[in-house]
């Protein structure tokens, strides 16, 4: 079978942008030094472009888990072209389909089942997929947003702009055009692509599958910690729609950060989470499935306390459902409020205790 065409465009750009950041870089270090100046340059671009395809390309514009104010998706629209990673329609569009096909071996843009290589870098080198870019139907929600339009009428503009434009102006400010090109331009662009191209194929290889074994994305902590959160690919997968990637008050996810405090200061609305019984059941559910595995003898005493506790999962979400609709009806009883508060906490320590001494017992024995 004939092989697609090679995209020379795009493997000169990955090419030319390695060998000037691999080789300039080092070099500029050694005969000039490294000055504060160009380390902030660097991490203040970086950070802009990620944020840009994390919040807005990825949680705004591709899942749609929540409403930004038009001052933050323009932000977003020149963050992502600081990213060269395509305007947010082809952008969103690959990503859909990923999401729609996932690990299919011909429909997902970037398959974990074709290789590391190819989900990493390979699939944007030939054209595997171009007969898809030239009416975007997966992503007509998104053209009528005039930013969008903008972006992606004017996206080569903006890529020369941001990418070389905005360098050399920093690079005039500190006296430091050719130091400001390689940091902020191709060496902060190299860090930058290969980084997000991770979550593509790293977080699809390697690290723990909590919530689902359904697909092969993985929870990664070190790639959210590279990547502004999007390491909690495992939970992503199942639960899309959420604009959080990684839900524990410790996980490292900068990007529901940023998202939850534009929402405090009225840039951003209508948040989208997912129902904690949704999220408790599927690792419960892991749980459960890998301890079969495990110990399949075992875990057969265990099946009545397994459903016992999915019962009173099933009761927990209940009771917070009720409350929750008692408070918003603002002819209901307080004191019936309160009650209902009560029994909800209550029910949920029960539950985590009976939750605890199940895991004991299956991961113990």
């Amino acid at each position: 079978m004939k092989k697609p065409a090679l995209l020379w465009l795009n493997i000169s750009v990955f090419s030319v942008t390695f060998l000037v950041a691999a080789i300039g870089t080092p070099l500029y270090i050694a005969m000039h030094g490294l000055s504060t100046g160009l380390v902030v340059a660097f991490f203040a671009l970086f950070i802009w472009s990620g944020l840009s395809i994390t919040g807005g390309y990825h949680r705004l514009w591709s899942h749609r888990t929540y409403d930004a104010h038009p001052i933050i998706r323009v932000i977003y629209a020149l963050g992502g072209a600081l990213s060269l990673q395509n305007s947010v329609l082809h952008w969103a569009s690959d990503h859909r389909e990923h999401h729609k096909h996932v690990d299919h071996i011909d429909h997902d843009p970037y398959s974990i089942t074709r290789g590391f290589w190819f989900a990493h870098i390979g699939w944007m080198l030939r054209e595997y997929h171009a007969h898809r870019y030239n009416d975007y139907s997966n992503v007509r929600d998104l053209q009528q947003d005039p930013i969008i339009a903008w972006q992606h009428k004017h996206y080569l503009v903006l890529t020369l702009l941001m990418n070389i434009g905005l360098p050399l102006v920093i690079g005039v400010m500190l006296g430091q055009i050719w130091g400001a090109l390689l940091f902020a331009g191709f060496l902060r662009l190299v860090v930058s692509h290969h980084t997000t191209f991770f979550i593509n194929s790293l977080a699809h290889i390697w690290g723990k599958r909590p919530y689902t074994e359904r697909n092969s994305a993985r929870d990664n902590g070190l790639l959210a910690f590279l990547t502004f959160g999007e390491g909690y690919h495992n939970f992503h997968h199942i639960f899309a729609g959420d604009y959080r990637n990684g839900i524990r008050w410790y996980q490292f996810d900068p990007t529901k950060w940023l998202i939850a405090s534009m929402a405090w200061f009225g840039l951003a609305r209508n948040l989208k989470r997912t129902n904690k019984y949704q999220v408790e059941k599927a690792r419960l559910e892991m749980l459960w499935l890998k301890s079969q595995e495990k110990r399949p003898s075992f875990t057969e005493r265990l099946e009545q306390e397994y459903e016992n506790l999915m019962v009173s999962l099933r009761e927990l979400n209940s009771r917070r459902r009720a409350w929750a609709n008692a408070k918003r009806d603002a002819l209901q009883d307080m004191a019936q409020v309160k009650e209902l508060k009560a029994q909800y906490k209550s029910l949920k320590r029960s539950f985590r205790e009976q939750k605890r001494n199940f895991r004991r017992q299956l991961l113990t024995t």
